[in-house]
C-alpha cells in the first residue's frame, strides 16, 4: 500500500545512503504500482543534488552524481535535467580551456543556457517545476558569474595577450558581444524595406564567410522593435525527405528563434494533427495565429542558405515549399521574406523566377577599412594595441578587408605573440606585431583556412579554374575570356579587368594548390 510521504522520506535518505534509495526507486519501479511515487523521488533527489552546488567544482561534477537517472528521464524531469547536464558539460569544457581569459569567454555560452532556462521556467505552465528548478537556476547563475568575474581578473593579470579573435562560424551576439563591426548600410536598408507599404522580398547575397549569417543573428538588436528578425537555418531544415519533416523542421525553429530573441516571446506550436495531414495550410493557419496574438508586430522571417530549398523541391518532387512561400507574400502582410545565400536567383534553376517577384537585392560583400581598421584593434572593449602601424596595413592589404580572414590573420598573429613570449623571446607589456610576423604566418593562415579556400576553389567550373592558372602562368585574359572575368569579378575573385585577384591570400592559396598538381 502506498505510505504517504514516502517520495520525501526517500529524498531524504538519499543524502545518507544512495545506494538502498536508488534501490528502493528500483523496486519501486520494476515491482510495484506505485511508479508516480519513484518518479516524485527522482525528481526531489535531483532537484537536492543540483541545490547542492555551492562551487564550479560541484556544477562539474553534476553529471557524475546523476548518471544512475535513466535516459530519456520521467517525463517532468526530461523538462529541466538535460539543460543542466548541458550547462554542467558546458562549464567542464571552459575549465579545460588554456588561458583565463579563454575560460572567461566560454562561460558565457552556459551563463546565458542558464539566463534562458529561468524565463523559461517563469513563463512556464508548470508552477512545481519553476518552484523546484527555478532557484537551482538563479544560484547557479550566481556561482558562474562570480567565476567570471574573478577569471576576468586573472586574465587582466596574466602576461600573455588575450585570444579574442573568432575565426570560424557566424558570430553569436550572446558570446560575441561587440566583435561584429559595421554593416550599418546592411542593417539601414533592411529597416527601410521592411518598414515599406509594399511588401517585397529581401535577398541578401555574398560569398562564403562574408558575414551573412552573423548579420542575420545581430538584427534583432540592430533594427526597430515592431519588426521581429526570426531566423532559420534552410541548412538543417533541407534534410528533411518529406513535406511534412519540412514543415515541422520550419515551426520549430521559427518557435525556437522567437525564444531567443532579447526580449523573449512565446509562439504557439501548430497543430500537430493537421501539420501530419496537411503541411502547409496548416502552416498558413499557424502564422495567422501569431499574427494576431502580436498585433502592431511585423514579422521578417529570414531564410538563410536559402538555396538549400531545391534540395527540399527535388526529394519531394513537389514545389509546395515554395508555393507557401508565394502565399505568404501574396496574403500575410504582417510578414516579410528575407532570403539569404551566395547565389543571386539569375544562378538558380529557372523556376526561381516564377516564385521570388519583386525581389531586392543587398549584396554583403568586404568590410569597409574603417570596419577592418576597428576589427583588428578594437574586437573587444579595453583590448590593447598589439600592431605596430604598418602590421596593421598589412592585413588589410593581404585580406582586403574579407572579415573571416581577418580574423583569421589576427587570430594567427596573437598565437605568435604568445607563443614567443612564453619563449621569452618578447617582452609582454611591449610585444607588437610587425610586417615580418604578418609574412610569416601566411603558410599558417593558408593551412587553417584550407576549408574556407578550398571551398571557394571547388564552387568554380573549369573553364573559371583554368583562367586562374592562366593568370598565376602569367598570362593575360583574352576578349573570348570576357564572360568569366565578369563571373569571377562577381565573385569577387578577380579584379573587373580580370587581371589580379583581389584578395591576395585567395592569389596565394592557388598558387600554393597549383604547386601541390
Amino acid at each position: 500500500m502506498p505510505l504517504p510521504f514516502l517520495d520525501q522520506m526517500i529524498v531524504e535518505a538519499y543524502r545518507e545512503n544512495p545506494s538502498s534509495a536508488r534501490e528502493t526507486i528500483d523496486y519501486l519501479t520494476t515491482s510495484t504500482n506505485q511508479q508516480k511515487v519513484a518518479v516524485r523521488a527522482t525528481i526531489g533527489i535531483t532537484a537536492d543534488i543540483l541545490n547542492g552546488c555551492q562551487r564550479l567544482e560541484d556544477i562539474l561534477d553534476i553529471a557524475n552524481q546523476l548518471t544512475w537517472i535513466p535516459s530519456p528521464p520521467p517525463k517532468e524531469l526530461g523538462l529541466v535535467l538535460p539543460q543542466f547536464l548541458d550547462i554542467s558539460q558546458s562549464v567542464r569544457a571552459s575549465q579545460a580551456a588554456t588561458t583565463s581569459y579563454r575560460r572567461y569567454e566560454l562561460l558565457n555560452p552556459p551563463i546565458n543556457a542558464l539566463q534562458e532556462l529561468k524565463n523559461n521556467l517563469a513563463f512556464g505552465k508548470n508552477a512545481s517545476l519553476a518552484t523546484k528548478f527555478g532557484s537551482i537556476a538563479e544560484r547557479w547563475l550566481r556561482i558562474l558569474q562570480t567565476a567570471q568575474r574573478i577569471l576576468e581578473e586573472t586574465a587582466k593579470q596574466s602576461q600573455e595577450i588575450r585570444q579574442v579573435y573568432i575565426a570560424g562560424n557566424s558570430l553569436e551576439p550572446q558570446t560575441a558581444k561587440y566583435r561584429f563591426k559595421g554593416r550599418i548600410d546592411i542593417f539601414r536598408e533592411i529597416e527601410t524595406l521592411t518598414l515599406s507599404d509594399q511588401s517585397q522580398v529581401l535577398l541578401l547575397y555574398g560569398g562564403r564567410r562574408t558575414g551573412k549569417t552573423s548579420a542575420l543573428k545581430y538584427l534583432p538588436y540592430r533594427i526597430a522593435p515592431d519588426i521581429i528578425p526570426l531566423l532559420v537555418d534552410l541548412q538543417g531544415t533541407a534534410s528533411a525527405t518529406t513535406l511534412k519533416g519540412f514543415a515541422e523542421n520550419l515551426a520549430r525553429q521559427i518557435i525556437d528563434t522567437a525564444r531567443r530573441l532579447p526580449r523573449t516571446i512565446n509562439l504557439p506550436n501548430p497543430d500537430a494533427y493537421k501539420l501530419a495531414e496537411d503541411p502547409f495550410p496548416a502552416l498558413q493557419t499557424w502564422l495567422g495565429e501569431i499574427e494576431r496574438s502580436n498585433s502592431g508586430k511585423r514579422f521578417l522571417l529570414c531564410l538563410d542558405e536559402f538555396e538549400r530549398l531545391s534540395e527540399v523541391v527535388n526529394a519531394t518532387n513537389s514545389r509546395a515549399p515554395l508555393n507557401f512561400i508565394r502565399h505568404l507574400l501574396q496574403h500575410q502582410k504582417q510578414w516579410i521574406l528575407l532570403f539569404s545565400g551566395s547565389h543571386q536567383l539569375s544562378e538558380l534553376d529557372a523556376y526561381w523566377s516564377d516564385y521570388l517577384i519583386n525581389t531586392r537585392a543587398l549584396r554583403m560583400t568586404y568590410l569597409q577599412e574603417s570596419e577592418a581598421r576597428e576589427l583588428i584593434l578594437k574586437p573587444v572593449e579595453d583590448f590593447t594595441n598589439i600592431y605596430e602601424p604598418e602590421a596593421v596595413d598589412m592585413i588589410i592589404q593581404i585580406t582586403r578587408c574579407q572579415p573571416y580572414l581577418v580574423q583569421l590573420v589576427c587570430y594567427e598573429l596573437v598565437e605568435l605573440l604568445n607563443r614567443d613570449i612564453r619563449a621569452n623571446r618578447r617582452q609582454p607589456n611591449t610585444a607588437k606585431a610587425t610586417v615580418a610576423d604578418v609574412q610569416d604566418i601566411i603558410p599558417t593562415v593558408l593551412e587553417r583556412g584550407d576549408q574556407y579556400f578550398r571551398e571557394l576553389w571547388t564552387s568554380l567550373e573549369n573553364k573559371d579554374q583554368s583562367l586562374l592558372r592562366r593568370l598565376i602562368d602569367g598570362e593575360t585574359p583574352t576578349p573570348q575570356d570576357s564572360k568569366v572575368v565578369k563571373k569571377l569579378a562577381r565573385k569577387e575573385i578577380l579584379t573587373p579587368e580580370g587581371n589580379a585577384f583581389q584578395v591576395p591570400l585567395v592569389q596565394k592559396f592557388v598558387e600554393y594548390l597549383l604547386e601541390e598538381e
